[in-house]
């Protein structure tokens, strides 16, 4: 693992995406000082606890994926698996309409193949057009496991993957295995990371879709949250 973040370290600071990087960066500062898109202001920090962190689960999705990410704020993971893997086709899904603006923006300034949706996950899963049609669903700090596996598991096709980024997550996975069953979803990884610098552990928790997901999920009306699976 230490061997892959020197690799991503390196696309993140040199060449093409290096440059990309740092247009996304000015773009996330300048943003930031008008709406709320992250705590962590500083570049070397950014580097480390956003986009190195955003690329750690590069490995799980599959070449040329449709992928849709569930909370997409100020584009993490999106877009940084987007400058490395322009294979990767991404739906953002954002309920905060000044962060879709923003991630509209650099989507088009950074030449991103992705589409923004201005709607709440459990709306866009009741969505025909957008139910059970993708080969990856994923998430970075939106909910714990258990609630988030709802959001995320009925925009995924049988077959496909959800893919969470959490920090420590061994009791959070515990916790979702009845959701997981519920949903359709079977655990298939749980790859553990530290992050330079002593910046923390990292989770990227992946599950296989099995089974169609009971039309009955997402519930709604908060739910999800204050009655977890």
């Amino acid at each position: 693992m230490e061997n892959l973040q020197r690799e991503y370290l390196k696309s993140i600071e040199e060449g093409e995406t290096g440059e990309k990087f740092r247009a996304f960066y000015a773009l996330l500062s300048d943003y930031n000082q008008k709406v709320n898109l992250t705590r962590i202001v500083g570049e070397e920090d950014c580097k480390i606890k956003h986009f190195l962190d955003s690329l750690l689960g590069e490995r799980y999705f599959p070449a040329g994926a449709r992928v849709v990410e569930i909370g997409s704020g100020g584009g993490f993971p999106s877009v940084p698996l987007m400058i490395v893997r322009p294979d990767l086709r991404f739906t953002l899904i954002e309920s905060v309409g000044k962060k879709c603006a923003f991630l509209r923006e650099a989507a088009e300034k950074l030449g991103l193949d992705a589409k923004v949706l201005n709607i709440r996950a459990e709306e866009g899963a009741k969505d025909p057009a957008l139910r059970e049609k993708f080969d990856v669903c994923c998430a970075r700090a939106v909910a714990r496991l258990n609630t988030l596996s709802e959001y995320c598991a009925p925009f995924v096709k049988t077959g496909g993957r959800f893919i969470a980024y959490k920090g420590k997550a061994d009791e959070e996975i515990a916790e979702a295995k009845h959701a997981f069953c519920v949903l359709g979803l079977r655990l298939i990884d749980a790859q553990k990371a530290e992050l330079p610098c002593g910046e923390g552990e990292r989770t990227i928790v992946v599950a296989e879709k099995i089974a169609k997901t009971p039309a009955a999920y997402p519930r709604g009306r908060g739910k999800e949250r204050s009655a977890p699976l």
